[in-house]
């Protein structure tokens, strides 16, 4: 069994979203964290975890971040973390891989699927550790995850697009696992 960390210096968590249909919104999680297990070293039926503090998302306009963080979209107060629990992590090509699993926004869980993209893995800094890096690409409806609040426009448009487009490169490091003596 191998473990690997998220390294939150290489790594970053993005979300786009239309407003007034014509333009898009990005941002991200600054804080966040997470790990995938492995047996071996194939990542082909990893378990993957993660969770991103949702006081720390950023839009680059602290007005809409204020927004985001209240009752009307993420309730921070209530529910300052998403989380990300895998169900599967399937091979689907040297490459490719889906991963399937449980995200949780604002209390709400709902199944997700995302389209993953193994770059490969090399041998970090030093030569005494491996690294692993991975494109993450997916939508939801941020609906579905109780996110309603929305605001139609003089001309009769919606303020916010209800998908969400999610877009996550993961950098991990290898942290050997030793394996429990019996006695």
């Amino acid at each position: 069994m191998a473990t690997w960390n998220l390294d939150t210096a290489h790594s970053e968590i993005k979300f786009k979203v239309k407003h007034l249909v014509i333009s898009t919104v990005t941002g991200h999680f600054e804080s966040f964290s997470g790990k995938v297990t492995t047996n071996g070293d194939s990542f082909d039926g990893a378990n993957v975890e993660f969770e991103a503090d949702i006081n720390s998302i950023n839009t680059n306009q602290a007005q809409r971040d204020g927004h985001l963080k209240s009752a009307d979209f993420f309730d921070a107060e209530n529910h300052p973390k998403m989380t990300f629990k895998s169900n599967s992590f399937s091979k689907k090509s040297d490459e490719q891989y889906v991963l399937t699993g449980d995200l949780t926004i604002r209390g709400t869980t709902k199944v997700v699927n995302l389209d993953v993209v193994y770059n490969g893995t090399v041998q970090g800094f030093g030569g005494d550790f491996n690294v692993a890096g991975f494109e993450i690409s997916g939508k939801i409806s941020r609906k579905e995850f109780g996110l309603t609040w929305n605001g139609i426009t003089e001309a009769g448009g919606v303020v916010v697009q209800d998908e969400v487009k999610l877009d996550i490169n993961a950098e991990l490091v290898y942290s050997p696992v030793e394996e429990p003596i019996l006695a």
